[in-house]
């Protein structure tokens, strides 16, 4: 190999040099998804996200970003969603990934991400720069049939005239719509790990996937066909109210006649649960996702907490990809909100691996344990994985409890 440069793609690149690139890596993309995938990160190259390894002129590797907002706790932030991750099988094995990696992680720092997810083919690299398993992509399969008769609210509790939502067909004009009625679902469950994309790539979805989508004042549905219109797959099912809940169940149950089930991306305490009459429902699909704090300071004080959860406590952070994260801090979480403050006696330069613990009951974390945690793991989770140190068994209870939830996404990139 000649001298090897990583830098971004531009317009003057061959783009289709990476999408060969991903058919060696993952196997070979069907000639009908082609455009769509150049069409995608076309404005990938030109936001300048799209990283790739030259040997010489060639492209021997790549990895790109998308712009993301994800939502915590009922609270959104900034966050790069890594993909496209490939090297060409003549160049494994001799560091390149790693190096790729690390540059990709610099440009993400740089933007100001505080935080950074991705979905692993192989976790060791991803483990070596911070990231670390924090959540999943649950599915779940349902009998159709039993989408026609769910509980009704408890009589105790039912508002009198409340009548389910009118749901209408979406557009491709409704992108901005949508975003806002699943940002106002995320919110109101004070979901964990979901994203919402910018809105050129949404209106690109609603443009161009064969789906059928609904939308109403707070809830989004989008399904199709499957397993030769048998069954239903809804990759997206969001609400923020019991009305447009249970309105979007109706619709898809109203394919009873012909569909035998509806497979359903979701959270594990999807309310569903609580409507079904009978145990029909089962989890039938997990994918892992893995987090990175970029920016701890930005990450925990854009981050949503329990409203009823207090707690101050020191905690010293080993980060020795981004230094910036290093040192001693002062943690303290009140009123749903966090903040994060060097402590006094830290050193106004960066720390590294060699940082002191902070002394006697300070929590140390690594990067890995830090996303670990800021993802819902708690803490005596991470004792026993070895990515915690220190700290004391109340503060302990009190960190799982500010950052406890299930992690999850919709999203799958």
């Amino acid at each position: 190999m000649t001298k090897l440069e990583i830098r971004p793609l531009t317009a003057d690149d061959d783009l289709d040099a990476q999408r060969d690139l991903g058919e060696r890596a993952f196997g070979a993309m069907p000639p009908a998804m082609r455009d769509g995938w150049l069409r995608r990160n076309a404005r990938t190259v030109a936001a300048g996200r799209y990283l790739a390894v030259f040997d010489g002129s060639r492209q021997v590797g790549g990895a790109a970003f998308f712009d993301m907002r994800q939502w915590w706790a009922g609270r959104d932030l900034p966050m790069a969603g890594v993909a496209s991750v490939k090297m060409a099988p003549e160049a494994r094995g001799q560091g390149i990934g790693r190096r790729l990696m690390t540059e990709l992680l610099r440009e993400i720092a740089e933007r100001g991400y505080p935080l950074s997810a991705l979905y692993p083919a192989t976790m060791p690299i991803y483990r070596s720069l911070g990231w670390e398993l924090a959540g999943g992509r649950y599915q779940a399969t349902i009998p159709t049939r039993s989408l026609r008769d769910l509980l009704p609210p408890d009589a105790a509790l039912a508002v009198p005239g409340r009548d389910l939502p009118v749901l209408r067909k979406v557009t491709a004009a409704d992108a901005a719509s949508v975003i806002s009625v699943l940002g106002r679902a995320h919110q109101a469950a004070r979901d964990c790990g979901p994203v919402t994309r910018d809105l050129a790539s949404v209106e690109e979805w609603l443009a161009h996937r064969e789906e059928y989508r609904y939308i109403g004042d707070d809830a989004f549905l989008a399904y199709e066909w499957q397993r030769g219109n048998t069954g239903l797959f809804a990759g997206w099912l969001a609400a923020a109210s019991p009305e447009g809940t249970r309105a979007l169940w109706s619709l898809l149950a109203a394919h009873s006649s012909t569909a035998n089930t509806v497979e359903v991306r979701t959270s594990p305490d999807n309310p569903v649960w609580l409507l079904l009459r009978e145990r029909d429902a089962r989890l039938v699909k997990l994918s892992k996702w893995m987090l990175r704090v970029v920016d701890a300071k930005t990450a925990i004080e854009g981050r949503g907490f329990p409203d009823g959860v207090s707690l101050t406590i020191r905690l010293t952070i080993v980060d020795d990809c981004l230094p910036r994260n290093s040192g001693l801090w002062n943690l303290v979480v009140d009123g749903g909100q966090g903040s994060l403050e060097r402590a006094a006696s830290a050193s106004s330069s960066t720390a590294s691996s060699s940082t002191a613990s902070g002394g006697a009951g300070t929590l140390t974390l690594g990067a890995r344990g830090l996303a670990a945690l800021y993802g819902g793991t708690p803490v005596s989770t991470l004792r026993l994985a070895g990515l915690a140190a220190g700290g004391s068994p109340a503060g302990d209870a009190a960190l799982s409890a500010a950052f406890s939830g299930l992690a999850f996404m919709l999203d799958d990139f």
